[in-house]
């Protein structure tokens, strides 16, 4: 079966809007990403917080997992429906997919 294809999200008010007041969650992870520009959640067992900002059609995020800093990486970002795509380093790194509930 073909998946739907993913449309880039391309401003900070499409992004918000897919957000707001929805878990993206995987398996193992669960993470409250707010309008605001806050991250909290869990992943595995630890606890992951941070912030974000939109820069030039990338979300931009600081996240620390367990207390280790992840580091400053822009993502690009792609959804369809539920369905919500990161891709590290403006699109050009590793992805990870998201359930929104």
């Amino acid at each position: 079966m073909a998946q739907a294809e993913l449309a880039t999200v391309k401003t900070k008010q499409q992004f918000v809007e897919l957000i707001a007041g929805k878990t993206l969650s995987r398996p193992f992870v669960k993470l409250q990403v707010t309008p605001n520009g806050s991250i909290s959640g869990r992943g595995a067992r630890w606890d992951v917080e941070g912030n974000w900002t939109w820069q030039d059609g990338y979300f931009c995020r600081d996240l620390f997992w367990g207390g280790d800093p992840l580091g400053y990486n822009c993502q690009e970002v792609r959804a369809n429906g539920n369905r919500v795509r990161f891709t590290s380093d403006r699109g050009a790194g590793d992805s990870a997919e998201f359930r929104l509930r």
